[in-house]
């Protein structure tokens, strides 16, 4: 489907409303902070954290910029990334090091989760404008003051939650968003299974990894070799399991359908027990309650994906495939794109594209657009804000075995001191996120 030419957009009366999401807004003093700049300018790009991910968004930046310096609490991990993008860049063990730097445009953040917040929050600190992995943060607190950062601050911040830019995913939304399955009624998510494991040995600290970094924030323990690069997804200590890491995905992409947060939260779940072992939680669900009456439901079992089902229809879209009705019906029934949108700066002008490389590429381009013109991005923090809390407030029902309330504009759970408590964690002395 060719997409017409289309940069500057309204945001949609459709997001907003009671209990619906509040887009960013930047102020004029926000937006005087830091001029446009030519679509022909070369960024200087720092990348943070080098693992596979982050040498994915850092090799996709390049479309745009020169990367230049690169940070990773791993020797081995920095001097290969190094290899891989040429002899040129600059290596740091500490990310803070990096952003000292002037000659540092844009920075690439492909930590594990504990550490996204902080680093944002000090790159924007540092006057750069910043493309963050997914989930956004760790806790609900974090993206609080996150957010309030980020508009002090006038950064331009695209996380990336890249199924936004995915054409399967955003043709599903505005299906839904459009009315094609009548009046929405309920959304089933299905993530996939968290991997159990352990008790696991504990080890000496590898010569090459600078294990007090890499904690951060989280409590310092003995190192143990699965807590750390692909594996830390699987402890609630740097991580949410499957609901922070597909969660921050699907979730994102669900409720993007909805265009409400919500008010009502079931979880449920078996913990693992497992001393030294993984400890996120196992045969998992979780129910949302919405204010217009949705209900979407959360499973680690079934088909991965996203099934919208209305009083009219349903569409189910997953990564690789888009399908239902109303899709079949766009042959005959074309979406009137020019009538609707679902962001004011977009990715309707570029190829679509499906799949996580390729979508990538367009999620990435959307934040280079964006920090040339200085416009929101199409994942930006408040709306990811939203949607990896309700990731979190899935999981806080299911540790603490009941269901909750949920005040989505004051971002708390009435009454409910102990759900509160969850909200925030303690943080390690010298790894404050402030």
């Amino acid at each position: 489907m060719l997409h017409p030419r289309r940069r500057f957009l309204k945001t949609s009366a459709a997001v907003l409303g009671s209990g619906g999401l509040v887009p960013y807004i930047f102020t004029a003093d926000a937006e005087a902070r830091t001029a446009p700049r030519s679509a022909n300018d070369r960024f200087r790009i720092g990348s943070i954290g080098m693992r596979y991910q982050g040498t994915v968004i850092a090799e996709k930046a390049r479309a745009d910029g020169d990367i230049v310096a690169i940070a990773d609490v791993d020797r081995h991990v920095r001097e290969q990334a190094r290899a891989a993008f040429g002899s040129t860049p600059l290596i740091f063990e500490d990310y803070r090091k990096l952003l000292d730097r002037q000659d540092i445009d844009v920075v690439t953040i492909g930590a594990p989760d504990h550490w996204h917040t902080k680093m944002v929050i000090d790159a924007c600190r540092a006057g750069k404008d910043v493309y963050v992995e997914k989930p956004l943060t760790l806790t609900v607190d974090e993206g609080q003051l996150l957010t309030r950062v980020v508009k002090e601050t006038g950064r331009i911040v695209q996380v990336g939650s890249w199924q936004r830019s995915d054409h399967n995913c955003r043709l599903a939304v505005e299906l839904v968003r459009q009315g094609r399955i009548g009046k929405l009624e309920t959304v089933e998510v299905i993530l996939g299974k968290n991997v159990t494991g352990g008790p696991f040995p504990e080890r000496p600290v590898p010569g090459h990894f600078n294990w007090d970094m890499w904690q951060g924030q989280t409590p310092d323990v003995p190192y143990i070799e699965q807590r750390s690069h692909y594996t830390f997804r699987w402890w609630y200590e740097y991580s949410g399991g499957q609901m922070t890491d597909w969660g921050a995905h699907h979730l994102d992409i669900a409720q993007w359908g909805i265009g409400e947060l919500p008010i009502e939260i079931d979880g449920k779940a078996r913990m693992p027990g497992v001393k030294d072992g993984y400890n996120v939680a196992v045969d998992f669900e979780a129910r949302y309650v919405y204010p217009s009456g949705v209900v979407m439901t959360v499973s680690d079992t079934g088909r991965n994906g996203i099934m919208f089902s209305g009083a009219q229809g349903r569409i189910f879209v997953n990564r690789g495939t888009v399908s239902g009705k109303p899709v079949e019906d766009l042959a005959s029934n074309p979406l009137p794109r020019e009538a609707f949108q679902l962001y004011d700066f977009d990715n309707l002008d570029r190829p679509a594209r499906v799949g996580k490389l390729d979508a990538i590429i367009n999620h990435m381009g959307n934040f280079f657009d964006c920090v040339r013109q200085r416009r929101r991005p199409l994942s930006e923090v408040v709306g990811q804000h939203q949607s990896v809390t309700t990731c979190h407030l899935g999981n806080i029902s299911m540790r603490l075995g009941r269901p909750l309330k949920w005040d989505p504009a004051a971002e708390t759970f009435p009454g409910d001191a102990e759900a509160n408590a969850m909200l925030s964690r303690a943080q390690r002395k010298g790894y404050e996120v402030v």
